[in-house]
């Protein structure tokens, strides 16, 4: 059985979950997968770094609180990250990016993904930015390695979303999305539909960890600004910037907004849009709408997300799933993995061939 070697970069929740997935249950993975996964590689900002090629132990770092944990006194570990040297030199088969977003510049996932496909690496990640700011430069610099890019869990985590209409949708012309891409946006207005005031909605969505200490990317829409971008270039063949998605969140809505709509059977959502028109134009926005109840995003509550594809011939097909939480978006990446490998299956590069295992010697 062949076996692929990863490097995870970042070891908050997302990355965590993934070794956890490894550890507990590799084995029947392995098993119906056909290929085992061993991680060789971890770095982390507070934790430093970890290289072990011949397979770290999950078991003992996973036991460890997140706060608590330092490679630095292990064997193959360092206080520093060196996220430049693990990327480039660990012999690793694929680089897992799970480290944060700077919705600016991308940074310092983006550097981090680069690395990794200039060294002829394959490369799984969760982060919206590289893929919304650099997405097409980075695929094609894959595609000149001859590597996978793949970042399924960038938009819907867990909701397998940009697989859905790349390989279920054939035939059919995609004319526009419409989308409610960010959970904790959405858990808010419905609290603020229950008569909560913003504030205290935001500091109990922070409670129950669906907004970060931080939530200006969710509550004024950039975090779903980056999302439509991704959807438009990726589904509607655009090739989008920043500037050219208008932008506003709900900070400004009130309570009185949300139960007034309410009462007259409309619905407040943060709505990420993309359409394409005749003439090959895009117009791409988020901005918070009233829906009415018989619109296909209207009923989805709490922390779902959920997308509305337009076609032309079965008309308007909606996914809904999780659009957040750590073991959803872990399941991303492993499915980022295996589309790496049914694509790459026959290549050199596949793990099946035995010479991979020996190179993995250091």
């Amino acid at each position: 059985m062949g076996r692929y070697d990863l490097a995870l970069i970042g070891f908050g929740g997302v990355n965590r979950a993934l070794a956890e997935l490894i550890s507990q249950s590799g084995e029947r993975l392995a098993k119906e997968l056909g290929f085992a996964l061993r991680v060789v590689a971890i770095t982390d900002l507070r934790a430093g770094s970890l290289v072990d090629t011949d397979g770290i132990d999950l078991a003992p770092l996973l036991a460890a609180e997140p706060g608590e944990l330092s490679f630095a006194d292990l064997a193959g570990g360092s206080a520093d990250p060196r996220n430049e040297w693990v990327i480039r030199e660990v012999p690793a088969d694929i680089v897992v990016e799970a480290t944060f977003t700077n919705p600016t510049d991308g940074e310092p996932a983006l550097s981090h993904v680069r690395w990794a496909l200039e060294s002829g690496k394959h490369v799984c990640t969760t982060n919206k930015g590289p893929v919304a700011l650099a997405g097409r430069a980075l695929k094609q610099l894959a595609a000149e390695r001859g590597v996978s890019f793949e970042f399924e869990g960038s938009v819907l985590s867990g909701t397998p979303i940009l697989r859905t209409a790349e390989r279920m949708f054939g035939g059919l012309e995609i004319t526009g999305v419409q989308g409610i891409m960010n959970g904790t946006s959405n858990y808010i207005l419905g609290r603020l539909e229950e008569g909560i005031e913003l504030s205290a909605a935001i500091a109990e969505a922070q409670k129950l960890g669906y907004a970060e200490a931080d939530p200006t990317a969710d509550i004024e829409g950039h975090d779903v600004q980056l999302k439509v971008m991704i959807l438009a270039n990726e589904v509607l063949g655009a090739d989008l910037r920043r500037e050219d998605v208008f932008c506003e969140g709900i900070s400004a809505i009130t309570p009185h907004e949300v139960q007034d709509a309410a009462s007259k059977g409309l619905r407040w959502k943060l709505v990420g849009s993309a359409t394409r028109y005749e003439d090959g134009s895009i117009d791409a926005r988020v901005a918070p709408l009233a829906l009415p109840a018989q619109h296909p995003l209207a009923g989805i509550s709490g922390p779902v997300n959920a997308v509305v594809f337009h076609t032309d011939l079965l008309g308007t097909v909606t996914v809904s799933g999780p659009g957040a939480g750590r073991i959803e978006t872990a399941y991303a990446l492993l499915s980022d993995i295996i589309a790496i490998h049914q694509r790459h299956a026959d290549d050199d590069t596949a793990p099946t061939r035995p010479v991979l295992q020996e190179t993995h010697r250091v």
